[in-house]
């Protein structure tokens, strides 16, 4: 959070006492709430809400010229979204009903204990946040372009569903609560926290960290840092990641292994923005945006208790799920493009020709180890290539020794399927169809894949069976 303005839009109290505005500024400050504006004339309420936008509303009740409860009505009418809390010296449950059918979200009776203040704001402020976030999030997703491809250069695609995610990711960008990344090992999910982090514009750096595994103490050393002294060893005091990324984005893969006592402290520091670096009592805030990751199955470790809920629904306020390599094959052949031209430049080789039935290979094999398998093959056979060529046989060779066939037909097996040693030699046309037939099956219908196995363009493939079917 910015503790120089907080919220971005200021809070507007309304009381006609001056003394307990004044009170209500100085609890609020103490909780780095300071963006406030106080009137003690209910007349000129809405006045002010119509010259600038608020986060909330906090009224008294009973208040000379317009009561409580008529300003109510009129706010709820003209700004049905800003929430409204009610502070009064009735405890009447009969108010209070009255209060919330008129739109209140909150009703607190006087005198307030600073705690159930501060927390009735924070949750007003929540509701603010996430009905602002839902309104940028629609608008975004009905746009359908990105304002800005920029952040996403590194991953590669043509899939519809990834470009979905990206405006996803572009619209949620400008938001400082947490995202959850879920996939498989190897999708990616790193760039896609790289990519939020690029599209949030946020001038601080993009830290990570890999929480898989770690025990409690060096998991707190890690994020939090210590102060020299802390234990047997510490000769000098330790920033943390947290600290590091001030200003900017924190990235923590592998979340779902985390210890109980690690999300504890996760949790906190997700609530309130507040640690304690190891071996000091002075609170430390934190601006940072928090990315989690992982691979595992929350539910399943839900159910058994080995993720607290409240960390889950914490983390999960954004939610990203990353699709695995063989849910999206028309990247196959990018991707293998793609690190061709890596592997090749970092070698510093000549970039070598692809043979047409590598791309065959890999578009029938499932990759359990997603984009990053592919990436270490190609890598691999470009290293062992020593003509101008990629050599086939070590991609078929890798991936049969996975346990996956090839399903790949050589010449022969081609010609002795479809040209008979003797009799009624096929035409031309009957030729074509067979082989448009065989491209399709092999790619599993996927018209792009098959134009490429084929040759040809797209747009040519498609012209070819509207004409075999003109309805």
């Amino acid at each position: 959070m910015n503790i120089s303005k907080y919220p971005k839009d200021p809070l507007l109290f309304v009381d006609d006492e001056q003394d307990v505005l004044d009170s209500y500024r100085l609890n609020l400050i103490t909780s780095r709430i300071n963006n406030v504006v106080l009137c003690n004339d209910s007349r000129m309420v809405l006045g002010l809400l119509e010259d600038r936008q608020f986060s909330a509303v906090i009224l008294d009740l009973f208040m000379p010229h317009l009561t409580g409860q008529e300003l109510l009505y009129s706010i709820k009418e003209q700004y049905p979204d800003l929430p409204m809390i009610v502070i009064t010296g009735s405890n009447k449950v009969s108010t209070a009903v009255e209060c919330m059918k008129l739109g209140a979200l909150d009703y607190m009776v006087k005198p307030v204990e600073e705690s159930r203040l501060i927390t009735g704001i924070k949750n007003a402020l929540h509701l603010r946040e996430l009905q602002q976030e839902n309104s940028r999030l629609g608008k975004k997703m009905l746009e359908g372009e990105l304002l800005d491809p920029e952040p996403f250069k590194s991953i590669i695609t043509l899939d519809a569903g990834m470009n979905a995610i990206f405006r996803y990711i572009e619209a949620l960008s400008a938001s400082p609560r947490p995202v959850l990344i879920t996939g498989e090992s190897g999708v990616g999910k790193e760039l896609f926290a790289k990519a939020i982090h690029e599209a949030s514009g946020r001038r601080g750096p993009f830290v990570a960290i890999n929480a898989g595994g770690l025990e409690d103490t060096v998991f707190s050393d890690t994020l939090f840092g210590h102060r020299k002294g802390a234990f047997t060893g510490a000769d000098t005091s330790r920033q943390g990641l947290i600290e590091k990324a001030t200003d900017g984005t924190l990235f923590l893969d592998e979340i779902g292994t985390l210890g109980q006592a690690s999300q504890i402290k996760l949790l906190r520091l997700l609530q309130e923005g507040d640690y304690y670096q190891l071996g000091s009592d002075i609170i430390k805030t934190s601006n940072a945006v928090i990315i989690a990751a992982t691979n595992e199955d929350l539910q399943d470790r839900l159910k058994s208790g080995h993720f607290r809920k409240d960390l889950y629904f914490r983390l999960k306020t954004h939610s990203i799920h990353i699709p695995p390599l063989r849910h999206r094959k028309d990247d196959i052949p990018l991707l293998i493009d793609h690190f061709v031209e890596e592997a090749a430049s970092t070698l510093g080789r000549p970039r070598p020709k692809m043979p047409l039935e590598l791309s065959q290979i890999l578009l029938r094999y499932d990759f359990p180890g997603n984009v990053r398998e592919l990436q270490s093959l190609i890598f691999d056979a470009v290293s062992r290539c020593t003509v101008d060529s990629l050599d086939s046989d070590i991609i078929k060779s890798y991936v049969e020794s996975q346990g996956q066939a090839s399903s790949i037909v050589s010449g022969g097996d081609l010609h002795s399927g479809f040209l008979p040693p003797g009799g009624e030699f096929p035409t031309l046309r009957e030729i074509e169809e067979f082989l448009i037939n065989e491209a399709m099956r092999r790619t599993e219908g996927n018209m792009t894949l098959a134009s490429q196995l084929l040759g040809i363009a797209q747009s040519t493939l498609s012209r070819r069976f509207k004409r075999k079917d003109p309805a």
